[in-house]
C-alpha cells in the first residue's frame, strides 16, 4: 500500500503469529530489490487496551520498531477495511504511546487524529544542552552543529508527533541539501532515538513543500507526521495558518491545527490518500 507515495508492507497479525520474525527477515521483506520492498512494515495486532479497536506497530526497512507513522496509519484504517477485519468507522487504533482516531472518507481519502504535537524535551526525545538557540515569534530554534555539504548550524524547530522531528524552512524544496545534511541531523548526539529531518519551504500561509529524510528509511516519498510537525513549526514561528495543504513527492496532505489554547496543544488532524498497491504472499 501506499501513502501519497510512502509506501508500506502491510501485515494482518490477528489471524497468523508474527511475533517470531526477526530484525534481519524484517530487512529482507523491506528490501527493493531482492525482497517486497517498503519504506515501512505495518502489523495489524488485537488491541492490548479496551479503549481501542486494533493495535498498530511500525518496522522501518532498517528492521528497528518506531512509535509512530502517518500515512502508514491511513492506510491501517483502509486496510482493515477493505480486508473486513472491521466495518466500524471511525476506528480508535494503539499505537506504541497513544490511541488515534481514524475516519475513512467516502472519496478515499483518510482522516487521522494523529494527537496533540509534544514539545517537552525529555519526551521527544531531545538534548539542548550547549546548543545554541533562538527565538522566532513562539518557537524556540535550535542550532545543529553540521560537517556537510559544509561546516556550518542547521537552525531546526523540535518537536515530537510521537515520534521525534528536527524542522527547518529552506528557500528551495529542490536544492535542500536534504540527502547531505539529513542522515547527519539524524544521528547527531542532541537526539537519543534518532530523528526525521524536515525540510520545509514556504509557499504561502496555508502551502508549503516538504522533503523528509526518515530515520531508518532515508528520503521516503512523503511522510505523515513530518507534514504535521512541519505545519506544527510553521505555525507557531507565525509563518503558516491553519489549515495547510503539504505537497510532498508523492501527493498531497491537507494538515489542520488549532493551536495551543490555556496551555494544552490541540491535537493535529491530517487528511491524506490510502491506495492498496497489490496482494499476495511470501513465505520466510
Amino acid at each position: 500500500m501506499h501513502g501519497a507515495g510512502n509506501d508500506f508492507i502491510v501485515l494482518n497479525g490477528i489471524d497468523q503469529d508474527l511475533s517470531s520474525i526477526t530484525r534481519e527477515q524484517w530487512q529482507a521483506l523491506a528490501h527493493r530489490q531482492f525482497g517486497i520492498g517498503s519504506d515501512q512494515i505495518l502489523i495489524v495486532e488485537k488491541p492490548t487496551r479496551d479503549d481501542a479497536d486494533f493495535r498498530y506497530r511500525i518496522f522501518n526497512a532498517d528492521g528497528g520498531e518506531v512509535e509512530q507513522c502517518g500515512n502508514g496509519s491511513r492506510c491501517f484504517v483502509r486496510f482493515v477495511l477493505d480486508q473486513g477485519l472491521s466495518n466500524k468507522n471511525p476506528l480508535r487504533v494503539e499505537v506504541a504511546h497513544t490511541v488515534l482516531t481514524l475516519k475513512s472518507h467516502p472519496d478515499g481519502q483518510v482522516e487521522v487524529n494523529m494527537g496533540a504535537p509534544i514539545f517537552e524535551h525529555s519526551q521527544i526525545p531531545f538534548n539542548a544542552n550547549g546548543l545554541a538557540s533562538m527565538q522566532e515569534f513562539h518557537e524556540t530554534l535550535f542550532a545543529i552543529p553540521l560537517n556537510h555539504p559544509a561546516t556550518h548550524d542547521s537552525f531546526v524547530g523540535v518537536l515530537s508527533m510521537g515520534n521525534p522531528h528536527a524542522v527547518q524552512v529552506v528557500a528551495d524544496i529542490a536544492s535542500a541539501p536534504v540527502l547531505e545534511e539529513g542522515p547527519e541531523i539524524e544521528k547527531h548526539a542532541a537526539f537519543p532515538k534518532r530523528v526525521n529531518a524536515g525540510y520545509m519551504q514556504i509557499m504561502n500561509r496555508n502551502e508549503i513543500a516538504l522533503r523528509v529524510y526518515e530515520r531508518g528509511a532515508g528520503e521516503t516519498l512523503a511522510c505523515g507526521t513530518g507534514a504535521c510537525a512541519a505545519v506544527v513549526s510553521g505555525i507557531r514561528r507565525g509563518l503558516l495558518d491553519s489549515p495547510v495543504k503539504v505537497h510532498t513527492r508523492g501527493g498531497d496532505l491537507q494538515i489542520a491545527w488549532g493551536g495551543i489554547a490555556n496551555n494544552v496543544a490541540e491535537p493535529v488532524i491530517m487528511t491524506g490518500p490510502a491506495v492498496t498497491v497489490f496482494e499476495g504472499e511470501t513465505e520466510i
